[in-house]
């Protein structure tokens, strides 16, 4: 079976599941060995509240896997201000920070007012004020998270990110629904950004959050397409027979690779987004896919066959040297650079006839750690900060998306609750729809 067949046979088993309506939903399926003690004390005036905030904090910390929140049921008071606290009580229960607060109402805005405390010194540590509209109350919510990961990891939190995948439900008759979804990190709040009866794939957004791009076979042929979040609005970008596939965007947002097999073979090629013009990058006989940018914009790492296996290459843009950056395995793919630019992310299989896992190369010393134990893994994608990352993979015929953190401690899954999942991205760091102050 050769790699180009091997992605249709991924895409069909990971598209098995048929219901009528879905939602992602996380099931922790490891976490680190000693997560730190935490206590999210309810809030006062939260009761009423459509969701609860204290709830939502709770969760956020408890699936990054290096926290453990207290249960409310376990917990000897209900302090809402530090003034009320008796700190000896949470030592007791075992709590090293404490997180108090109260929520108000002024007209049609909510406001979160909470403050961070550690338990062992006494100290305040947070004390800050939130502020957004009804609609916005989980924003309010993964806001503070955010603030309170960073405050106690030193590493900005990602529970105000969004993701976007794919999902495929069958309707009967040989026809099928596929739906491009955004949906909150934990894979909340999901809202339909594209439907369509024919496949959707590879969706990846832009630099700044404000759009996406991916590959849709609706008009009968397969073409690349940028879309507004905001506003949905359209635009064609490709039109050419054959493969128009695997959009990514530059880090500047200017420029987007994408796979193209106009003049044969499947190359890389850049689009300058103002003007529409093509660059061609590679140029080989052999299949040549999946780009993706170095963190800084100047050079491209792709997928390529031509040494007789699919392993990552990179391409210096400046002047279009080429050199093979996998060794390791009888398959490497979809590479995905870290944040730091040390390791990239990928899908590897160690062997020929092995299973497909999501792996971690180290680039300096080319070490390579498996980071999945599924045999059927896909489509890495990385959190903006760094700390995990998402991928599709098949369990018991059914795909959902897993995530994992970088060094393999902590993992959870987030199947649906209808139809199949997959092709996951995650978005950068995005403009905060609410209002953060200090007290």
């Amino acid at each position: 079976m050769n790699w180009l067949t091997r992605l249709t046979v991924v895409c069909t088993l990971m598209f098995s599941c048929v219901s009528a309506h879905a939602q992602l939903t996380i099931e922790i399926t490891h976490g680190e060995d000693n997560p730190t003690p935490i206590a999210i004390v309810p809030f006062a005036g939260g009761n009423a509240l459509s969701q609860s905030l204290s709830a939502i904090i709770s969760n956020d910390l408890r699936y990054s896997g290096q926290f453990s929140p207290l249960a409310t049921g376990d917990m000897l008071g209900h302090p809402t201000d530090r003034s009320e606290v008796y700190f000896r009580d949470w030592r007791a229960v075992g709590s090293d920070y404490l997180v108090i607060g109260k929520v108000s109402k002024l007209n049609s805005n909510y406001t979160l007012n909470y403050q961070l405390l550690d338990v062992t010194t006494q100290k305040l540590l947070l004390n800050k004020k939130i502020s957004g509209n009804l609609d916005q109350l989980r924003d309010i919510a993964h806001a503070a998270s955010d603030e309170i990961f960073q405050q106690l990891t030193g590493m900005r939190g990602a529970f105000s990110t969004k993701i976007l995948y794919v999902r495929r439900i069958a309707l009967g008759g040989g026809e099928y629904n596929y739906a491009l979804l955004m949906a909150d990190a934990d894979g909340q709040r999901e809202k339909v950004l594209l439907n369509s009866s024919e496949p959707i794939v590879s969706p990846t957004w832009s630099p700044d959050g404000s759009e996406i791009a991916y590959s849709s076979f609706e008009s009968g042929k397969q073409q690349i397409y940028r879309q507004v979040i905001a506003t949905g609005q359209r635009q064609k970008l490709t039109n050419f027979n054959g493969l128009n596939s695997a959009p990514a965007y530059s880090p500047d947002g200017k420029q987007l690779a994408m796979v193209l097999s106009k003049a044969g073979s499947p190359d890389i090629y850049i689009m300058d987004l103002a003007t529409q013009k093509l660059t061609r990058v590679t140029k080989h006989y052999a299949i040549e896919t999946e780009p993706n940018w170095s963190n800084d914009g100047k050079a491209i790492l792709y997928t390529s066959d031509k040494g007789g296996s699919p392993q990552i290459y990179q391409v210096n843009l400046s002047d279009g040297w080429k050199e093979r950056i996998t060794f390791n395995g009888a398959y490497n793919a979809r590479a995905r650079v870290l944040l730091d630019g040390s390791g990239i992310v990928m899908v590897h299989r160690p062997e020929k006839g092995g299973d497909y896992h999501i792996a971690l190369q180290n680039l300096e010393r080319g070490t390579i750690r498996i980071l999945s134990d599924n045999a059927l893994d896909e489509s890495p994608t990385v959190a903006p900060n760094g700390s995990m990352m998402l991928f599709a993979t098949n369990i018991t015929g059914t795909s959902i998306l897993q995530a994992v953190s970088i060094d393999g401690h902590t993992s959870f899954n987030l199947p649906s609750s209808a139809g199949s999942v997959r092709e996951p991205s995650w978005s950068p760091f995005l403009t905060s729809p609410v209002l953060v102050t200090d007290q």
